[in-house]
C-alpha cells in the first residue's frame, strides 16, 4: 500500500497535512501549579499539574522525582452520555492504556534524577472529544507540566519538549490529525509521541483495514514530524508568557 497525498480538501475545509486550530488557555484553575484547556479543533481537554514532595514508595529514599498522569472522560464529552468510570468502580482498559501512555511520555520531559524526591501528576479531563484525545492530552499535559515547573523555578530540570500528533490513510489518502469522523473510518491509524530533539517517544499504528507497506509508513511518520514541529512551536510560544 502506498500513500496518496492529494490537495483535496477535507469535510472541515484542511488540507491533508493540515492541522486543526491549537490553542492553549493557561491558568485555568486557580489552585493547580499549572493548568491549560488545550484545543485541538473541537477536541478540548483541561490539563492540570500538581507537584508535590513525595514519591511513589519504590522510590523513597532514591532521591530521583516521578511524572505520572490520569485521564478521564466527562460523560457529555460525546455524542452520547457515557457512565463515570467512578461509578463503575474501576477503570476500563482504554482509560488505563492512555493515562499510562501520557505518564509515559511526559517522563520524557523530566531529568528525575534532579527533579529531587517530587512527583508530578499531570490530570487530564476530557472536556470535549471529536477525535486524537490522547494527542491532545499528551500534547497539553506538557504545557500544564512546564508552566508548573517555570513558575516554580525547575525549569532546568525540563529536558524536552513532548507533543503528539495522530496521522493516517482515510480512503487511500494520507491525513494529519485526524478528527472523529475520519478516524472512524481510517484504514490505517497512528498515534505518535516525540520530542523537540527529533525522537520519538511511542508510535502505536494499526491497520484498521488493508495492511500497510513500509513506504506508507516512513510517509506516515513524515506527516507526522511535520505536524510535532507546529506543536513545538505553539508549545513554546505559550510558555514564554508563564512568569515565576
Amino acid at each position: 500500500m502506498t500513500i496518496a497525498n492529494r490537495p483535496n480538501t477535507r469535510a472541515d475545509g484542511r488540507t491533508a497535512a493540515q492541522l486543526r486550530p491549537v490553542s492553549f488557555q493557561l491558568g485555568v484553575q486557580k489552585w493547580a501549579e499549572g493548568s491549560c484547556i488545550i484545543a485541538f479543533g473541537d477536541t478540548r481537554v483541561l490539563c492540570a499539574a500538581t507537584i508535590a514532595d513525595r514519591v511513589p514508595p519504590h522510590l523513597r529514599g532514591k532521591g530521583t522525582g516521578w511524572v505520572t498522569a490520569e485521564y478521564s472522560m466527562l460523560p457529555r464529552a460525546t455524542a452520547e452520555r457515557t457512565d463515570r468510570e467512578s461509578v463503575k468502580g474501576k477503570l476500563g482498559g482504554r482509560t488505563h492504556e492512555i493515562q499510562r501512555l501520557i505518564g509515559r511520555s511526559l517522563r520524557d520531559a523530566v531529568d528525575l534524577t534532579r527533579l529531587g524526591e517530587r512527583t508530578i501528576t499531570v490530570d487530564c479531563d476530557v472536556l470535549q472529544a471529536d477525535g486524537g484525545t490522547r494527542t491532545a492530552s499528551i500534547t497539553g499535559g506538557y504545557v500544564a507540566l512546564a508552566a508548573a515547573m517555570i513558575s516554580h523555578g525547575m525549569d532546568r530540570h525540563l529536558v524536552a519538549r513532548v507533543a503528539a500528533i495522530s496521522v493516517g490513510l482515510v480512503g487511500g489518502e494520507a491525513l494529519l490529525d485526524l478528527d472523529y469522523s475520519e478516524d472512524s473510518r481510517a484504514d490505517v491509524d497512528f498515534n505518535v509521541v516525540g520530542t523537540d530533539g527529533g525522537t520519538f517517544v511511542e508510535v502505536q499504528g494499526t491497520a484498521e483495514g488493508k495492511p500497510f507497506d513500509r513506504a506508507a509508513m516512513d510517509g506516515l511518520m513524515d506527516l507526522a514530524s511535520s505536524g510535532l514541529e507546529q506543536l513545538f512551536a505553539a508549545q513554546a510560544e505559550i510558555l514564554a508568557t508563564v512568569r515565576r
